[in-house]
């Protein structure tokens, strides 16, 4: 097999497995779950969030691996794997953290919510009073709304969305036509809760829940009158959820995505989840239905899909069980009665996610889209929601006679469909919407407003390591920045430029831009420390990032580390790099934050002689990123701004000895050993300091 990166001079092994780091980072997720120093309701949440971070490996990283197995590729993965030894690493991997988060889920988890009058009860253990509800309940709440197919010669196996829950009935008799089925499928629609609470005077305790699933397993007979059920077992299909849309052969690119979204929801069937007392002949049938093997079979023991749990903590009022409330804090420069544009104008305006509020970056677009003198705004959308008032100011904006152009992603991930319905809106109230460029997702985040002050037209402009998207501004860590600098705006101007015209890429002052100058000019700032280590210098470089898999990068990396560069890494998620090899990498940390908060800001520190050169950038340092999106890195020039992100965005992360995990060289993380005499949290350090 060939090299994964045939123009790296370092072998094979010198890179770790993609899947596995992603695997490995949901191990991480599982610890928080596992940690009683958590609030019990959110290690129920954090369960969860393994669930949903799992059902998207699998539909797009286990669904990809899955179709190199079957074209029997010659590629190989990272770390030099054939797809088919990846396969059964990553197999193998996957189906250990779904048994011990099971596990953890049964033994722990929900016994320690009974302590607490917290209760799911089991069919086993139901009152003839709370049998007698739930029956009611299931005949006049349930039953109008689902559909039982028998399967015979005239009901073949249906459709399965991806991700419903579902239930395989066994069955014997003859139906009132004389049918003789052997088997039924029930389809739950996902207009029905797959918890329900009992009164607190049936339950006995103040919370009293049943899942969905006992429910129908109880009752299930009651759909098939006069037959026999033998078995009834839940399951539940994950599909491949990738678009395939070839935007070169493409002329409308919504008309054609508005047409492949509902493929999504039944592409080819990667994974079979089935209750774990599913008998052997069902789940032989069940796996002929979806052309999957036993190697794609999950057996749970529990209900098959957890991420609908997540709604649990928000139906139970019990404070002391969660995360303390937490208020963002706001700037004095952006408080309540400021000219957002005035303070901008006196200096750089910095926001720390979530600490800071998102406040400001809405009232700016607020205040744009109503001030007479603002002219024009333009803006980027990768991510924004489907309820997003930054949306309706744009339209506003629109409707009050301001030239908006708004660069809309289409193929944002699982957001296409609302990204779709806001293009719709923008441009029935007259702004130009566009889509970027073709071949080249458009994931920077970048807003510029123009304004005529003075009888001359000034910009101004945002730059963030986010979407614009207020909810998760409330939980991603991010760096937003507001600056009427003249030299930057210019730069955002011309990125606009690129994006709606045609023409040339022109040189920019400040930003690094990719598809362009991003990777190019991190290679150029990790060569210059190695440079600096070889000649005796001081080098320091300091980046964090939610992933780091660009092999040109990485081989920069080791041989900046070989030269004697100090590298510190505060990567959240997966990173293929090796830290603490002899001779390759031992001057390369690696470190992982998992906490209350999604780390997602991507900072590039370079010590450049003692400049100290501070980036902040939308992107990751992943192929994608580099090589097919447009993004931006932005430089923080304003001295006073460039200690507080070094300080806030780094020194923070790097002090942090209790929610921080080591990489080691083969990497496997282990916690970092916690310091009674001056413990750290970075994130509940900075909610104190930051928050309102």
């Amino acid at each position: 097999m060939k090299h994964p990166y045939p123009n790296s001079r370092f072998p094979a092994e010198n890179y770790l497995n993609r899947e596995l780091g992603l695997l490995a980072f949901n191990r991480r997720v599982l610890a928080q779950a596992q940690d009683r120093r958590m609030p019990l309701l959110e290690r129920l949440r954090f369960l969860c969030i393994v669930s949903s971070n799992l059902d998207e490996f699998f539909e797009i990283r286990m669904a990809g691996l899955k179709e190199q197995v079957r074209a029997n590729t010659a590629i190989v993965t990272s770390d030099g794997k054939t797809p088919q030894e990846a396969f059964r690493l990553v197999s193998a991997e996957a189906r250990a953290i779904v048994a011990e988060q099971y596990q953890h889920l049964n033994d722990i988890i929900l016994p320690a919510l009974e302590e607490h009058n917290i209760h799911f009860l089991r069919r086993s253990d139901w009152t003839e009073a709370q049998r007698e509800w739930i029956r009611d309940y299931f005949l006049h709440e349930t039953v109008p709304v689902l559909t039982p197919i028998g399967l015979d010669h005239s009901h073949p196996f249906p459709k399965v969305l991806n991700k419903s829950l579902n239930f395989a009935i066994e069955l014997e008799g003859k139906d009132a036509f004389g049918r003789n089925s052997n088997a039924a499928i029930v389809q739950a629609p996902r207009v029905l809760p797959r918890v329900i609470r009992l009164p607190e005077e049936l339950a006995g305790v103040e919370y009293g829940f049943v899942f969905l699933s006992s429910v129908l397993h109880e009752f299930v007979g009651e759909m098939f009158t006069g037959m026999n059920v033998l078995g009834c077992y839940q399951f539940r299909v994950t599909r491949n959820s990738d678009l395939f849309v070839d935007e070169e052969e493409v002329t409308n690119l919504r008309t054609k995505l508005q047409g492949e979204l509902p493929h999504r929801h039944f592409g080819d069937a990667v994974r079979l989840e089935v209750a774990d007392n599913c008998s052997p002949a069902m789940t032989d049938f069940l796996l002929a239905q979806f052309g999957l093997k036993e190697a794609d079979l999950y057996r749970v023991n529990g209900p098959v899909n957890l991420v609908r749990l997540m709604q649990v903590p928000d139906w139970v009022d019990r404070p002391e069980m969660k995360f303390a409330p937490f208020t963002p804090g706001l700037p004095k420069a952006a408080g309540k009665g400021a000219n957002i544009f005035d303070s901008i104008r006196r200096s750089d305006l910095l926001l720390h996610h979530p600490y800071q509020s998102f406040a400001p970056v809405i009232e700016l677009l607020n205040q744009a889209a109503a001030d007479p003198q603002v002219v024009a705004i333009k803006m980027t959308v990768y991510r924004t929601g489907t309820d997003s008032v930054l949306m309706q100011s744009l339209i506003s904006a629109a409707r009050n006679g301001k030239e908006v152009t708004v660069v809309v992603e289409l193929m944002a991930r699982f957001d296409e469909e609302a990204n779709i319905s806001w293009a719709t809106k923008l441009e029935e109230v007259g702004a130009h919407v566009v889509y970027g460029v073709v071949g080249y997702k458009t994931h920077a985040k970048a807003l510029l407003i123009v304004r005529r002050e003075d009888g001359a037209l000034k910009r101004y402009a945002h730059l963030g390591t986010g979407n614009y998207h207020p909810r998760t501004a409330r939980l991603y860590t991010d760096f937003g920045l507001m600056t009427a600098n003249d030299e930057i705006t210019q730069d955002v101007s011309e990125v606009f430029k690129q994006l709606t015209g045609l023409g040339k890429a022109l040189s920019l002052k400040h930003l690094w831009q990719a598809p362009f100058t991003l990777q190019p000019n991190v290679i150029k700032a990790i060569q210059a420390e190695a440079e600096a280590a070889r000649n005796g210098g001081k080098a320091i470089i300091v980046a964090k990032m939610n992933s780091l898999l660009e092999p040109e990068v990485i081989d920069a990396l080791y041989s900046a580390s070989q030269a004697g560069v100090q590298i510190d890494l505060i990567v959240r998620g997966v990173c293929a790099l090796r830290p603490g090899v002899e001779g390759l990498s031992e001057n390369i940390r690696v470190r992982s934050i998992i906490g209350r908060f999604l780390e997602h800001h991507r900072i590039f520190y370079f010590f450049a002689g003692g400049e100290e050169k501070v980036y902040l950038s939308s992107a990751d340092w992943m192929e994608r990123n580099f090589f097919k999106r447009i993004e931006l890195a932005f430089p923080i020039l304003d001295p006073k701004l460039k200690k507080r992100v070094i300080s806030e965005g780094l020194k923070f992360y790097l002090a942090d000895n209790q929610q921080s995990w080591d990489m080691n060289s083969e990497g496997a993380y282990q916690r970092r050993r916690r310091s009674r005499n001056k413990p750290h949290n970075a994130q509940g350090e900075l909610m104190l300091m930051l928050g309102g």
